[in-house]
């Protein structure tokens, strides 16, 4: 496994496992546990979860497993999110945003005891907050972080603007933008997102790798465009086509964390053998380019 220092402190595993969809795993306890174990046999040590995945439910669960099995909890990096809720309403449920000063110290506080973890190693703003006061949630992050109940704080799903005015109220300290990339999705490639990051030597992580599962079933165009090279470029390199999705990933020189949503561990297998995949140059453009989406002027 190779690591990254996304801040000083602390390694990060280059390959993330995401804990979005636990809930619908349908594990026990015993499950995660041994889950858990065989992610870091692996080498994959970061974790990554959100206080409104599930309502809250996968941070439980991970809690529980954590206070099954404490000795874990030095092994690994947690990552978690806030700033996304939901509210009853007399016409159903309303989603929105609170990325106040007190809702984030409140979350923060909450999530640490539903995961029974102490402290969280990043901490990010899980979505662009049009009523956010920059300042006021940078007071925020800071102050947990005097706390020690977080160690370094970023973003996610932050276009370049921003993140550039985010950054800025933070004097700089964000550590990462969680963003989607994969080869159906080049938001952030034609945003400049990527150009910032490499610019100020961040490195992003990348939820939605594989699209989903859409890559591998999908019947649009655009991904069955993709599908066909990365077979084919899987077929050169003796790999499964996931693998060919991650090493895409892990080639770009920004050196994203791609964060795998499976629960099979064979998935997360293929993730981690796309480390020892050397795509040739032309090869990433081929990806890049697949889906029709992207063209090379």
């Amino acid at each position: 496994m190779e690591y990254i220092n996304l801040y000083p402190a602390t390694k990060f595993s280059r390959i993330v496992q995401g804990f979005w969809r636990l809930a619908d795993w349908n594990f026990t306890t015993d499950d995660l546990v041994e889950f858990m174990k065989k992610c870091i046999e692996l080498g994959v040590t970061t974790f990554d979860t959100a206080e409104i995945y599930a309502d809250a439910e996968c941070e439980r669960q991970m809690g529980l497993a954590l206070k099954q099995a404490p000795e874990l909890r030095e092994k690994i990096q947690l990552v978690s999110k806030t700033g996304i809720f939901k509210i009853k309403t007399k016409n159903g449920f309303m989603g929105y945003y609170n990325t106040t000063y007190d809702r984030v110290i409140q979350s923060c506080k909450e999530s640490i005891e539903r995961l029974n973890c102490g402290y969280l190693n990043l901490y990010l703003i899980h979505r662009e907050d049009p009523c956010m006061d920059h300042y006021e949630t940078a007071r925020a992050l800071k102050d947990l972080k005097e706390m020690g109940l977080i160690r370094e704080a970023g973003v996610s799903n932050f276009d370049p603007f921003k993140f550039d005015a985010f950054n800025h109220a933070m004097d700089g300290q964000l550590i990462t933008n969680q963003i989607e990339i994969n080869p159906g999705c080049f938001e952030h490639f034609n945003s400049g997102m990527i150009d910032l990051l490499g610019k100020n030597k961040i490195h992003p992580m990348v939820w939605s790798p594989l699209c989903g599962g859409e890559i591998f079933k999908d019947k649009e165009e655009k991904y069955t465009k993709a599908r066909t090279k990365l077979a084919e470029i899987a077929e050169r390199h003796q790999v499964d086509l996931d693998t060919i999705i991650y090493a895409w990933l892990l080639y770009h020189p920004v050196k994203v964390l791609p964060i795998s949503g499976s629960n099979k561990i064979y998935r997360l297998k293929n993730a981690v053998k796309a480390l020892d995949v050397r795509l040739e140059h032309y090869e990433w453009y081929e990806i890049y380019t697949a889906s029709g989406q992207q063209t090379l002027r």
